[in-house]
């Protein structure tokens, strides 16, 4: 089989479903032949990895590893989903410490044994502050760095292809923005329905307010919705999400979803968010969001809840990411990552 890259990729939380499922697609599709599975869990590390042994893929160099120092040195790329998971009942910012701690640790790590990395991809919730955290204490360039934010525009797709009874992929111009949680913005201007767009939908009486809020709803609700039906929370369209982004740093076609990407200019500066994003060989680039007016005053409100929760308790938790000493002051940023000096 021929792969688009023999460098190394680090998967962090490979003992996961998410993590193992990741390994097997950049295999099965011919994405990366060298990839060191990392998990401090062993005997799930072990178990994972024999299933991806069992597959015989051909040309494949995979390796497993409970010290992340030994999977991040020598490689060039990483997908982390290496974060506690959601359980049913809780939202993407209760697990903001404990895995705002773990992300703080992975970005020390890649500092000190993979600081040449070209791309990283992070997936743990919240993965805008996680996605925040690993980018302060690695020192990368910010365009090294991305979060998956997919999940709720593909999600928002899905939910106007059933609304409207048509195939998902005759529903395009999906975006949602912002927050990656209770707090994301879906925008309506730029949907088209089958060639049409939704705004003329809307005023032609075919397409309400009140349908679109109910859409947006389950949109919201959507990872919870997966809780709830399965036991345990996403891992197919995670796995696949962070795979094509990977796949388009290397070449494999452009990945044209969202991503989350720290915002270093204009009215949003300093907050990691889902943003108007394009992956190409050439690398991660982005622009601010274009919406209708009230597409953009809902973006305004989700991006204060972001400066929020770097410094605010999580109610639940009642703990501070500031107090914590996990994300110090804005204007000490540049301390640890000379890229975000302000």
């Amino acid at each position: 089989m021929k792969y688009l890259t023999d460098s190394k990729v680090a998967v962090f939380g490979a003992a996961g479903a998410i993590g193992s499922n990741m390994v097997q697609e950049l295999l099965a599709t011919g994405v990366a032949s060298h990839v060191s599975m990392y998990d401090p869990f062993e005997k799930g590390l072990e178990g994972a990895a024999h299933e991806v042994f069992h597959c015989a893929f051909e040309g494949a160099n995979v390796a497993l590893t409970t010290d992340p120092a030994v999977s991040l040195k020598g490689a060039r790329y990483l997908i982390s989903s290496g974060g506690a998971p959601r359980k049913e009942g809780m939202t993407r910012e209760d697990l903001l410490k404990q895995n705002c701690e773990i992300a703080r640790g992975l970005g020390q790590d890649i500092k000190k044994y993979a600081p040449d990395l070209e791309f990283g991809i992070v997936i743990f919730n919240p993965a805008d502050i996680t996605g925040l955290t690993t980018l302060l204490y690695s020192g990368l360039a910010p365009r090294k760095l991305a979060t998956l934010a997919a999940l709720d525009s593909t999600r928002l797709q899905t939910e106007l292809s059933l609304h409207f009874k048509v195939k998902q992929d005759k529903v395009t111009g999906c975006r949602t923005y912002g927050g990656h949680g209770e707090k994301m913005v879906a925008f309506m201007k730029g949907i088209k329905v089958d060639g049409k767009p939704l705004e003329m939908l809307r005023e032609e009486k075919k397409f309400s307010d009140d349908d679109w809020k109910k859409i947006k709803e389950k949109v919201v609700k959507g990872g919870s919705r997966i809780i709830e039906l399965r036991g345990r929370s996403s891992f197919q369209s995670p796995a696949h999400h962070s795979v094509l982004m990977l796949r388009a740093i290397l070449g494999g076609g452009d990945y044209d979803w969202p991503c989350g990407v720290y915002v270093d200019k204009g009215e949003f500066k300093g907050v990691v968010m889902a943003a108007n994003t394009k992956i190409t060989r050439k690398g991660l680039d982005w622009k601010e969001p274009d919406g209708s007016p009230d597409d953009m005053k809902e973006l305004r409100a989700s991006c204060e809840h972001l400066k929020k929760l770097r410094v605010e308790a999580v109610k639940k938790l009642r703990v501070e990411a500031v107090t914590l000493g996990i994300l110090p002051d804005p204007s000490k940023w540049g301390e640890l990552n000379s890229h975000l000096a302000s």
